[in-house]
């Protein structure tokens, strides 16, 4: 067993492949994988978020014009966000899933801290609320593509303005520097 598929094994329970489960099944896993996924989006764990890919990974950012095709990009790419931002808030508005895409939609507070995100032209100390709405392609119990939609608003002008439900799961943190994602 490879040091990555060990690292897989220990964030998700089934790394069987679709071919091997029924309908309800992968989408259980692939829901599994992308909160796997979030939950490991920081300095310490970044590695097993990492282990959730395919070898042929395509991570997207559009609103920054950045794609990244290599797991070890990609791991700098994160180092960077951690380096830049600070995760104040978040707030969980949805996530769903079918058999071959994940989407999970959610607002995140944070504040820009550095300037190692390659075309985010917002100064250090500037509180942004940003609108994540990520779109996961899957293959097999992995993620094969992230397109990360990051749509930048400074926070209390007028862009910053969002429908959010009653059932919303709020997660506030305590401004750790590196702090990435949610856990909920």
């Amino acid at each position: 067993m490879t040091q990555a598929q060990t690292s897989v094994d220990s964030v998700i329970a089934d790394t069987r492949p679709n071919s091997e489960l029924t309908h309800e099944e992968i989408i259980a896993r692939n829901l599994e994988v992308v909160q796997a996924h979030f939950h490991n989006e920081n300095p310490d764990d970044v590695d097993k978020a990492i282990a959730l890919y395919t070898d042929d990974i395509v991570w997207e950012a559009p609103s920054r014009g950045m794609v990244y095709t290599d797991p070890a990009e990609v791991r700098a790419a994160y180092m960077d966000i951690f380096k830049t931002l600070v995760y104040d808030k978040t707030i969980a508005l949805r996530r769903f899933a079918t058999e071959e895409f994940v989407m999970d939609d959610q607002i995140a507070h944070v504040t820009v801290v550095g300037d190692k995100m390659p075309n985010l032209p917002y100064a250090i100390g500037t509180k942004m609320s940003v609108r994540l709405v990520h779109c996961f392609q899957m293959r097999d119990g992995k993620i094969a593509r992230e397109i990360a939609y990051e749509l930048w608003r400074e926070i209390d002008s007028p862009e910053d303005n969002d429908a959010i439900t009653e059932d919303a799961v709020v997660e506030v943190f305590d401004g750790v520097v590196g702090k990435h994602a949610p856990t909920a």
